[in-house]
């Protein structure tokens, strides 16, 4: 089982030939979900005492359940936040796996943490942190959020402070509130302005004792708005509160002159998040965590154990004391390769690429009588009402599209309204591509 037979061989072939194509292909297939009766049905007995063997074995991944699976690629997949990633990207994703690269300590992964690191370095320098700042790529947003706020409790507690509350926005991501469930805290809700943003006011009025941290959104996930982070950062400042700022979509509206200064203040985040398998077209899972001042990070997640002591002889940066976790994949590397092979002014190029789309898209939504714009797009999301639909006409919508394979769209709420949301983070996505989707909204629900 662990010899590269010819057959293996052979399927390795198979395997790289099918990934370029898959790569080549402009658009790919959206794809579609299926009922698990018929998944099973389509898949058949995959696990066996005797094996399917290398050929069968690629075939049923291949040719059966890939295509039941969406391709969040696709220039029209335009809900959630859709991925990206670059063809560098994936393909080093392959080498990464088959060199059994790991990536939790310096001392068995030197070669791949400082890849990550330059990485992180490169994210740092966009938020303005000073030269120290650091930290590692954890899994997504929530571990990463939830690494951050264990950090600033930590922090909290050392200094003999209570630290009981957690104060957000109602716009905050869901994964600070399953943060908070999950350290026993509570959540200090500050109230929002009418357009969803926290701002500094605030939340000076509304803070109380036991307050530990304060997250600010740097991209919220529904409108695609940036928190008065500036005037988050002023009250946090004065408390002296740790600030984390959640930019897993968002921040990487840094590299992009055009939005930059939405952002003024993020310099002074204690922790800052950013997902770069969302708009920083990597491949999943990787979320960049870096500290403002990393030694927080290590105080809290540092672990201890007989067996562990060995990598702690001499300082050496071990990712595995900086997050939730001990054994990790170095989930940063495909995003230092794609950053390493085309170089930083590209990734600006295809941020301001989707900003542009964007833009375009909201003026052809107003150039159209039967649909009106909730918000005018801060970074890359599109939020529109069609006049005269309920709720069950947006939905019946959004399946058709899915159904034939359109595009893969959802409607959302705002403010108990059901609308239309599209998230763009694909620089192949194009005005095109959102004028079709658009047409389908001449018709009745």
């Amino acid at each position: 089982m662990h010899r590269l037979t010819p057959e293996l061989e052979e399927m390795g072939r198979a395997i790289l030939a099918t990934a370029l194509e898959r790569l080549a292909a402009d658009p790919p297939e959206l794809g579609t979900a299926a009922p698990p009766p018929e998944v099973a049905a389509r898949a058949g007995d995959t696990i066996t005492a005797a094996g399917l063997g290398p050929e069968e074995a690629l075939a049923r991944f291949r040719d059966v359940l890939v295509p039941l699976t969406t391709a969040i690629d696709h220039p029209r997949y335009l809900a959630f936040i859709p991925s990206a990633p670059t063809p560098a990207s994936a393909l080093i994703e392959l080498l990464l796996s088959a060199t059994s690269v790991y990536g939790g300590s310096w001392l068995e992964g030197a070669g791949a943490v400082h890849a990550e690191n330059e990485a992180l370095r490169w994210v740092a320098g966009l938020a303005g942190f000073p030269e120290g700042a650091g930290g590692c790529f954890v899994q997504g947003g929530t571990n990463g959020n939830l690494s951050a706020l264990h950090a600033a409790r930590e922090r909290a507690r050392h200094r003999g402070e209570a630290a009981t509350h957690v104060a957000c926005s109602e716009e905050v991501h869901s994964s600070v509130r399953a943060a908070a469930r999950i350290m026993d805290a509570q959540v200090l809700p500050v109230p929002a302005e009418a357009d969803g943003r926290l701002r500094g006011d605030a939340l000076r009025e509304t803070l109380t004792d036991g307050v530990f941290a304060v997250v600010a959104t740097a991209g919220t996930t529904n409108l695609g708005l940036v928190d008065d982070l500036a005037g988050v950062a002023a009250v946090t400042r004065e408390r002296d509160l740790w600030l984390h700022v959640d930019g897993a979509y968002g921040a990487a509206g840094l590299c992009a002159p055009s939005i930059r200064h939405l952002f003024a203040g993020v310099e002074h985040a204690d922790s800052l998040i950013v997902d770069p398998h969302k708009w920083l077209f990597a491949p999943f899972d990787s979320c960049a965590l870096v500290y403002r001042d990393p030694a927080y990070g290590a105080a809290a997640h540092r672990q201890s154990a007989a067996y562990l002591d060995a990598l702690y002889r001499d300082e050496s940066w071990n990712p595995s004391d900086y997050g939730f976790h001990l054994t990790r994949r170095a989930r940063g590397v495909p995003f230092w390769f794609s950053l390493a092979v085309h170089g930083t002014d590209a990734y600006t190029e295809a941020v301001e690429r989707t900003l542009a789309v964007t833009r375009q898209g909201a003026e052809e939504i107003g150039r159209r009588s039967q649909l009106e714009l909730v918000a005018e797009p801060e970074l890359s999301v599109l939020v529109f009402r069609r006049r005269g639909w309920d709720d069950g006409d947006y939905h019946a919508w959004a399946d058709r599209l899915r159904a034939d394979g359109t595009a893969f769209v959802l409607p959302t709420t705002v403010a108990g309204e059901t609308v239309a949301r599209l998230a763009l983070v694909n620089p192949r996505t194009t005005l095109d591509d959102l004028k079709l989707v658009l047409d389908t909204t001449a018709s009745g629900g």
